[in-house]
């Protein structure tokens, strides 16, 4: 372990530049350039704000709005493309840069910690377009949302874990990389984003609270949303679960990290 965080500090102003360069070459031959990375957010939550407020105008307890089924739709929307794109980015991450791994020597750490980058700076910007679509609808997240960093460490160190542990799978197990999706989507639908948890029969309540997507996704409702705090208990079990698959999922790369280049 101490010699990976050597490696990373070494390697900080790599990992930044490219990070950087990942950004820019999105948009190198665009007229626009970065301004597209406000643009994209900001039209998938308005499509979601303004569309889907007018055909599910349903009111929620404790939000007294016309689109309050857009503004609880927006606030967990915001954990999951979190938690969605870090696992799909981190589990072809080693396949899609199997060229640089062989022909440049560095610490294959950096290759997770340069999508890890990436993908907090677009969640940020999608932040930043959900808290301009709430002004625009008249919602204006109060103190509570100052845990949000709290709840994006969680996601990035639970996601990434997740994501790390099934990139080295994928290398040895190509079908991995086919399972990634269809296991998201059946995560997404048994994850409170599009309903609330209370329509659901009483008896399924307590299965989908297993989930354990629940009170992380719960959590950034509860703050931007219903302004009240995390879910605590559930988001300390999981930060904690999350720290152990880290130490695996660390412990798994770098056991299988000599092999994967002979692999790729």
């Amino acid at each position: 372990m101490r010699d990976l965080l050597l490696a990373i500090w070494r390697y900080r102003y790599f990992i930044m530049s490219s990070v950087k360069n990942d950004l820019r070459a999105r948009f190198i031959r665009s007229k626009l350039g970065a301004v597209w990375m406000i643009i994209h957010p900001l039209a998938q939550v308005l499509i979601f704000a303004l569309i889907l407020s007018e055909v599910l105008a349903a009111k929620l307890p404790g939000v007294n709005s016309k689109y309050a089924y857009a503004l609880y739709l927006l606030g967990g929307t915001l954990g999951w493309a979190l938690f969605t794109e870090t696992v799909t980015k981190f589990g072809n991450l080693f396949i899609e840069n199997g060229n640089l791994m062989r022909k440049m020597a560095f610490p294959r750490i950096c290759l997770p910690l340069i999508a890890a980058g990436t993908t907090l700076v677009n969640n940020l910007l999608l932040l930043l377009a959900i808290f301009l679509v709430f002004a625009a609808l008249g919602h204006f997240p109060d103190e509570q949302a100052l845990w949000l960093p709290v709840l994006i460490a969680v996601t990035l160190m639970l996601a990434g874990s997740i994501g790390l542990l099934l990139g080295v799978l994928n290398v040895f197990m190509r079908d991995i990389g086919q399972i990634i999706p269809v296991v998201l989507q059946a995560l997404f639908w048994m994850t409170p984003i599009v309903y609330s948890i209370t329509i659901l029969p009483e008896s399924y309540r307590n299965a989908f609270k297993l989930n354990p997507l629940y009170p992380l996704i719960t959590s950034y409702q509860n703050v931007l949303v219903f302004g009240t705090q995390p879910d605590w208990a559930g988001l300390g079990t999981l930060a904690v679960a999350s720290l152990v698959l880290t130490v695996v999922a660390l412990f798994a790369f770098r056991r299988a990290s000599p092999e994967m280049v002979d692999v790729l």
